[in-house]
């Protein structure tokens, strides 16, 4: 193996390591996010179960309901 090819290798695995950091970053900041889509998943539901009720206190004669795809 002359020199260049070593060369060339270790350049290969430098690469693969920084891309395998990268990519562990990356995997910790989606279930970061996923963290918070599902804290504000759990919000909104609440808000709109409140909402709900608040709308049928004011307006009890029309009645309110979720829409079928709820």
């Amino acid at each position: 193996m002359s020199g260049s090819d070593a060369e060339r290798i270790v350049e290969l695995e430098i690469r693969a390591a920084e891309q395998e950091k990268t990519i562990e970053e990356l995997s910790g900041q989606i279930a970061e996010q996923w963290k918070t889509i599902e804290a504000l998943r759990k919000k909104l539901n609440a808000l709109t179960d409140r909402f709900l009720v608040l709308e049928e206190q004011a307006a009890p004669d029309i009645p309110v309901t979720k829409p079928p795809h709820w």
